[in-house]
């Protein structure tokens, strides 16, 4: 009989499985990475990739430049060159061969970019475009916002889809550019110009994805970073990965490191604020049912504080009848009152009785009813005569009554009475009164005395 025994040693893996273990784990804990050292062993077949190694005094690395990221680079590199790579850490798992993809590759040290990119940042620096107190303030919440980017990109696909996940109502316009290239400077000016005619985004994204600083150096352009400072439309800036950084980043009122985080910097979260709505709406409920609870209490007390309204309308009728009743009882005992007052008054009007001393008043009142008709009729011809003697004498004074004897009331042309001659002057116009009319007459000669 034969005993099997079970296997108890570890698994082990194949060479093949390894290698693609440790490329993963290269790969997942080296996003990108910048190396600087010198070119060795320096190879450029004909399929038009490159391949070297990169050393400094201790260590080297291997490096592969496939065709599609060479083809921007405008100086050849040459073996012994000193330059600096940005790349992705992986692993070569045929040969299980330690190396970097090389994205992009330039000479060690500020290259001619570099430097142009150092002195427009210092040049606008000074201008103080970069200063915070310049900046504007984004909206809270955008009513609508313009991307300028290319339509065919990963920039607008990652800035729609960060959108549509948190705020899908918001409108989104896309100012279409080219982000490469000679003529990308121009054409990003001109989208910005364009979001601006149009006149209705109220932040503005500008970018595009990751590249080597060339691909990049349209967003280091001076014409760009002026078009971005003076835009009156919030602007944020989202060129490229983290680690990239260019003019536009510093002009602009915030700066984002990918198209995804300037879509989620600038949108609110429609789930935070469903979260936020039902947490108002827990908090509502609560306070409501806490609200009704106090209602009900009070309502307990108050349906124990308050009586039967048909006892206390029996308890006010019964009030009632017994005021009725002390009413009527008043009454009677105040008429009674006023009868034995008007009986006695009677008595006492009778023994005092008004009527004799209404007949001698009667009597006395007629008497001086005469005496006054005399005096009247005596005063009256009193004033009658004294009247006529004053009329008299009147038209004895009365310059009418002189004007009747032949005198007349001479008056000049302003109406003056003339009593000397010395007022009057030859040829002038007088008016006299007679003792009957007038008359009007020109003096022809003057002798006063």
């Amino acid at each position: 009989m034969t005993l099997a025994y079970p296997d108890t040693r570890p698994h082990a893996l194949s060479v093949s499985e390894l290698n693609r273990q440790v490329r993963r784990l290269l790969e997942t804990s080296f996003m990108q990475a910048w190396v600087e050292g010198e070119i060795s062993g320096l190879s450029r077949p004909s399929s038009g990739h490159w391949y070297f190694s990169l050393k400094d005094q201790n260590c080297q690395i291997r490096c592969a430049m496939f065709r599609g990221a060479n083809q921007r680079i405008r100086t050849l590199p040459r073996e012994g060159d000193q330059i600096r790579i940005r790349g992705k850490v992986t692993l070569y798992e045929n040969r299980g061969d330690f190396q970097i993809i090389v994205e992009h590759l330039e000479p060690a040290g500020l290259g001619a970019l570099q430097q142009a990119f150092e002195a427009l940042k210092a040049k606008l620096q000074a201008e103080g475009l970069f200063e915070p107190t310049r900046k504007k303030t984004l909206p809270a919440t955008p009513r609508h916002i313009g991307v300028v980017t290319s339509p065919t990109g990963a920039a607008i696909h990652d800035i729609l889809t960060v959108l549509a996940r948190r705020c899908p109502a918001i409108p989104v316009t896309l100012y279409p550019t080219a982000v490469q290239g000679k003529a990308a400077t121009s054409e990003i000016v001109n989208a910005i110009a364009r979001a601006q005619q149009h006149n209705v985004a109220d932040v503005l994204i500008i970018g595009r994805g990751g590249g080597s600083l060339e691909d990049l150096w349209c967003f280091n352009e001076e014409a760009v970073a002026r078009a971005i400072a003076n835009c009156p439309i919030p602007t944020v800036s989202a060129v490229g990965h983290e680690v990239d950084v260019t003019i536009a980043d510093f002009v602009a009122d915030l700066r984002a490191p990918t198209p995804s985080a300037a879509a989620e910097k600038i949108s609110p979260d429609q789930q935070d604020w469903l979260r936020r709505l039902n947490d108002q709406q827990v908090r509502l409920g609560h306070s409501a049912q806490r609200l009704f609870k106090r209602l009900e209490n009070q309502l307990g007390h108050l349906s124990a504080r308050l009586r039967d309204p048909r006892r206390e309308l029996q308890d006010k009728a019964q009030r009632m009848d017994e005021l009725d009743m002390r009413l009527n009882k008043a009454m009677r005992q105040k008429l009674e009152q006023q009868s034995l007052a008007t009986s006695h008054f009677a008595l006492r009007l009778e023994t005092q009785s008004p009527r004799k001393l209404i007949t001698s008043t009667s009597e006395q009142l007629a008497r001086l009813n005469e005496r006054m008709q005399a005096a009247i009729q005596h005063n009256l011809r009193k004033q009658q005569d004294k009247l006529q003697l004053q009329a008299q004498t009147l038209n004895v004074v009365s310059p009418l009554a002189t004007l009747g004897r032949g005198y007349a009331i001479v008056k000049n042309e302003a109406g003056d009475i003339v009593r000397d001659a010395s007022q009057l002057s030859k040829g002038q116009t007088i008016q006299a009164q007679l003792g009957q009319g007038h008359i009007s007459a020109t003096v022809i000669d003057v002798e006063p005395q």
